[in-house]
């Protein structure tokens, strides 16, 4: 039962590795839309017309006019049950009084996965010495650029991002994007627009012939097409309206309530052959501008189950933070699957690098 169980898990892997490289319209270089920052995922990611921080060139480029100094982001989390590891750094500085400019990296990877594809020889013998392990790695490397418009409290800005994929020896891409975002301030309110993946991004594979081979023979009437070597991402757009509450003075709360767009069918609670929509809602509590809770809900979807009942599932998110001269440190716990055994720790850490020059 143990070696079935290694076989099939080690096979599964590099099939869905494999399928990755597949061109495909719904879902591609998904380990992007996961998130960054432990504040915005609090929010269920609710944060498109209110972001005005480092973070702001993974969520709205356009908050980055907000920049007084240099910010400096690190982000860790793990997923589906520590397999998948989640790291995130950025970086951003205003320019001058009217740009300002960004750079981040994420890194998506799950390590030692089992290669079972040469467990059994060709006299048909298991030797377990014959398993091997590889890693797949999902990176993306953003620039952000924002500026300050004529018109009195509109800000907008733009990313390019370059995406490098590797799945150990059997496969690698390269992929290129843009998004453009923009905000708009008037009092208490704000909006916010981010369309991602404007032109659609492309992922172009290499792959490995004669490591296909081995996952080819594998497994008899299995993988026996070449994967194709494009991926498409097509565009998405996010559109947010927010409203800050202040209670004497020393209480803050903002709510912010966003729509996210496919231009695809899928399972969201609004979805139609040409787009598809699912609400967020996020808010925060803030305390004399240190303490501050956050809780939100978001990716509602229409699910199906066994027995042919659709249900309405949704993902929660919970989250505190604590701000202290120019230092924040947040956590939050979200739960990317929409099921009870995939919630998941995120921690992170934002500094106002001008403390150091105090």
């Amino acid at each position: 039962m143990a070696l079935k169980k290694i076989v099939i898990t080690g096979l599964f892997v590099m099939c869905f590795a494999f399928a990755k490289a597949q061109s495909t319209a719904a879902y591609s270089n998904e380990f992007i839309n996961i998130g960054v920052d432990a504040a915005a995922l609090g929010m269920s990611n609710a944060v498109v017309a209110q972001t005005d921080d480092v973070n702001s060139g993974y969520w709205n480029p356009a908050g980055l006019m907000r920049l007084e100094q240099k910010e400096l982001s690190l982000m860790h989390s793990s997923y589906f049950a520590n397999i998948a590891q989640y790291n995130y750094a950025a970086f951003a500085m205003p320019i001058d009084d009217q740009s300002s400019f960004g750079a981040s990296l994420i890194r998506f990877s799950v390590d030692d996965i089992l290669n079972t594809t040469q467990l059994i020889d060709s006299q048909g013998n298991i030797n377990y010495d014959r398993i091997s392990t590889f890693s797949t790695a999902d990176w993306a490397f953003t620039v952000s650029y924002a500026r300050e418009a004529k018109l009195d409290g509109f800000t907008y800005g733009g990313n390019f991002k370059v995406i490098r994929r590797v799945i150990g020896e059997f496969a690698n891409s390269w992929g290129f994007g843009f998004d453009v975002g923009a905000q708009f301030k008037r009092g208490d309110w704000e909006i916010g627009v981010m369309a991602r993946d404007i032109t659609t991004t492309y992922n172009t594979w290499t792959i490995d012939e004669e490591k296909f081979e081995e996952v080819r023979g594998a497994v008899e009437n299995q993988n026996q097409d070449l994967p194709e070597t494009t991926e498409v991402t097509l565009p998405k757009l996010q559109i947010g309206v927010a409203r800050t509450f202040e209670f004497h003075y020393d209480h803050i709360l903002t709510a912010e309530v966003d729509l996210n767009m496919r231009f695809i069918q899928t399972n969201d609670i609004i979805s139609s052959s040409s787009v598809s929509a699912t609400p967020a809602i996020g808010l925060e509590y803030g305390y004399i501008d240190m303490v501050f809770v956050r809780a939100g809900a978001g990716n509602f979807q229409n699910v199906q189950g066994i027995d042919g009942d659709e249900t309405l599932n949704f993902q929660p998110n919970i989250g505190v933070g604590f701000k202290y001269r120019g230092i924040s440190v947040d956590y939050a716990l979200t739960n990317i699957g929409n099921g009870d055994d995939l919630y998941s720790n995120v921690f992170s850490v934002n500094i106002d690098l001008s403390v150091f020059s105090r």
